[in-house]
């Protein structure tokens, strides 16, 4: 347990100092995206740690993102944002119906493999329209990488809320070509908050398999 601990610690130090360096090397960097990448890393961890404390990071978070996305006219990542401050409110209230009293953490869900392979198909021809519309009627910079990115997040935060631990492979997919996103945006504290958040998907996947189950 005390191993644990010091390797849940270290993990979010290491993401802090992620954010901070970066923002040091990359002169001219707003100080808006280092505190939304702070709050970010907060956020992710403690989900991954199945805490519920999580909300409280992600609800600032969001916000901020929201403004930053806004300035880079990204309005999938803009609409996915609003999105995610307006489930989170019920987010809050599902994980407290789950949470296990001895150990604080939640109590997990699993997808069949087919639900979860039909869920993926749906979520991949729902993004490709997606971009497809933003590329035709919106000045959006990247519509089809901003859809990929934006589509699958939906799926990915309802199952989070829900409790399934199959959103971690989403969250992976979609934090991967975050990073593009952001690199071409010349966001570089965004995307090395996306860059930590793949790692942080690993490390709650293996978390999450340590939690209560009850399968689906």
């Amino acid at each position: 347990m005390i191993s644990r601990k010091w390797f849940d610690y270290s993990f979010l130090a290491f993401g802090l100092l992620l954010q901070i360096v970066t923002y040091c090397l990359m002169p001219g960097m707003p100080w808006v995206s280092l505190l939304c990448g702070c709050l970010g890393v907060c956020s992710v961890c403690l989900t991954a740690q199945g805490k519920i404390w999580m909300y409280l990071f992600g609800f600032s978070q969001v916000a901020i993102y929201l403004y930053i996305s806004l300035k880079q006219q990204l309005y999938g990542q803009v609409a996915i944002n609003a999105y995610y401050f307006a489930t989170m409110a019920y987010g809050v209230f599902a994980w407290k119906r789950r949470l296990q009293e001895d150990t604080q953490t939640v109590r997990t869900r699993s997808l069949s493999g087919r639900i979860f392979v039909l869920l993926l198909s749906a979520t991949l021809l729902v993004s490709v329209l997606a971009g497809w519309g933003l590329k035709a009627w919106t000045d959006d910079t990247q519509p089809y990488l901003d859809a990929f990115t934006t589509i699958p997040a939906l799926v990915a935060q309802v199952l989070m809320i829900l409790v399934y631990r199959e959103h971690w492979f989403i969250w992976l997919a979609v934090d991967i070509l975050s990073v593009i996103l952001w690199l071409r945006a010349g966001d570089y504290c965004m995307a090395a908050q996306y860059t930590f958040w793949c790692a942080n998907c690993l490390y709650g996947l293996h978390r999450w398999r340590s939690f209560g189950i009850s399968k689906v």
